[in-house]
């Protein structure tokens, strides 16, 4: 474990991606929902991470997702914050008020409530977004419910991922 407690397979996958954004000269922001801030505390865990990481967007609330991304309230009222439209508009949120050259955005369902029929608990949405890059990449995963902080150790894990070159 780190000094900061967060799980050896996350400090170690942060480590790789600082390392390998600084090879090839990359600065990242992120823009998180269900994760509160876990992709940028784990980042910054890394002794070097200032040459990566320009900065993160911890968008909690629909109103935060709005006035500091940019998401228009007709994406959140048509598909819910939980929802490919909404982290693609989080990502170029992100970017276009960022001096970075990759976004990732991450919105979910961690719980133990806020699930439905449609978006149960573990539902997590990611978006990833290149500088010149027209469309996002997106994905949704549902996470196995290993309880709130199961599901938000596996987004991390997997906003991480998407953060390598």
């Amino acid at each position: 474990m780190s000094d900061f407690l967060l799980p050896d397979d996350i400090v170690t996958l942060a480590r790789r991606v600082v390392e390998e954004n600084a090879a090839a000269g990359r600065k990242i922001v992120l823009a998180e929902s269900c994760t509160g801030g876990l992709v940028a505390a784990a980042l910054t865990e890394i002794p070097g991470s200032s040459a990566v990481l320009d900065r993160s967007f911890v968008t909690y609330s629909n109103e935060a997702k709005q006035g500091e991304l940019g998401v228009a309230s007709d994406i959140i009222e048509a598909f819910g914050a939980v929802s490919i439209a909404c982290v693609y508009a989080m990502a170029r949120g992100a970017l276009e008020n960022s001096d970075a050259d990759v976004a990732v955005a991450i919105s979910g369902v961690a719980g133990p409530g806020g699930g439905s029929d449609t978006k149960p608990v573990g539902t997590v949405v990611f978006a990833r977004l290149e500088k010149g890059q027209e469309e996002p990449e997106a994905e949704d995963r549902l996470f196995e419910n290993t309880g709130r902080s199961g599901v938000r150790r596996q987004a991390t894990l997997c906003a991480l991922e998407l953060l390598l070159p």
